[in-house]
């Protein structure tokens, strides 16, 4: 590997971005990788990022999903490779590679210097890692404030899910692949490019990171139980078993409203319907084990 040392970005205003900067560069550090720390925030960071370029071999983001989708532009504009340290409340990308939350074992993923080239979906030119939401998706982020998930985490989540709940309501979604429209009557409709996401649920059973497509699911529920016996289905990514959950796949996908909404992108909401996603096949390269290692414990 060469001299020059990486650079290093955490979010200050994450649940755990301040307290966990110093082990993240211990981390590292006790891996003999050279570190180079810059501050900033969501709206500069892809311009830190080309300003940092020339001087820095790879980025490295110790942070969870919402910051690691800070960082896709200025990955994919600049060709750097991306190490994960993940200290985030979620760590979906993380998971989806089989990063451990244990930073200096996912330090040592990057000191070994092992690549795999992902691909990055793409909502009206907007990049996303994991997945992007209509619907409750979004209902759910806008529960989820900031301080819950600085005093709560992971349980903020389900707290959030609980006053979101209670407020759900379908919407008619069409959603265009090719020349086929489809209309779906749905609380959630979701567009994925990894395997996980909202913490551990699952976008497909067979989805990957690196397969060039598009999974998404529709979830056709009139009623909070309904939803509530989907859980299990939701969380192994096992959805043909179920007539309420509408999937498809493939490379572009459109979907409209008849009014606005907000489409959610790893966490983030980014942009609105009428929204174009698109897949980027191998647009990053990430520092990860091999595929064939056993999955991270604990994401």
């Amino acid at each position: 590997m060469n001299d020059r040392p990486v650079l290093l970005v955490a979010n200050p205003h994450s649940r755990h971005g301040g307290e966990k900067l110093q082990p993240a560069l211990d981390a590292l550090q006790r891996h003999d990788i050279t570190v180079e720390h810059a501050d900033w925030q969501p709206e500069n960071l892809t311009r830190i990022i080309a300003d940092k370029a020339a001087g820095v071999r790879a980025v490295i983001v110790a942070g969870g999903d919402g910051t690691l989708n800070a960082a896709a532009q200025g990955l994919i504009d600049t060709g750097l490779p991306l190490g994960i340290l993940p200290t985030g409340t979620a760590n979906d990308l993380a998971r989806t590679l089989a990063i451990p939350s244990d930073l200096d074992a996912a330090a040592q993923i990057i000191a070994e210097g092992r690549q795999r080239r992902i691909d990055i979906g793409v909502a009206n030119g907007l990049p996303f890692f994991n997945v992007a939401s209509i619907g409750f998706g979004v209902d759910l982020t806008r529960a989820l404030t900031r301080d819950s998930k600085r005093r709560w985490g992971t349980l903020g989540y389900a707290m959030a899910a609980v006053r979101t709940l209670r407020r759900m309501r379908p919407f008619t979604a069409h959603i265009i692949q090719g020349d086929d429209v489809h209309i779906s009557r749905t609380v959630h409709l979701a567009v994925g490019n990894g395997r996980h996401y909202g913490g551990g649920m699952t976008i497909a059973g067979d989805a990957d990171i690196d397969d060039h497509r598009l999974d998404v699911f529709s979830l056709e529920v009139s009623n909070v139980w309904t939803l509530i016996r989907l859980l299990p289905a939701l969380r192994s990514g096992r959805h043909d078993a179920w007539t309420e959950i509408r999937t498809l796949a493939g490379k572009e996908i459109e979907v409209h409203t008849r009014r606005l909404r907000s489409v959610n992108l790893d966490g983030e909401i980014r942009t609105r319907t009428p929204v174009r996603f698109t897949v980027r096949a191998g647009a990053i390269a990430v520092f990860a084990p091999a595929e064939d290692e056993p999955a991270a414990a604990g994401g």
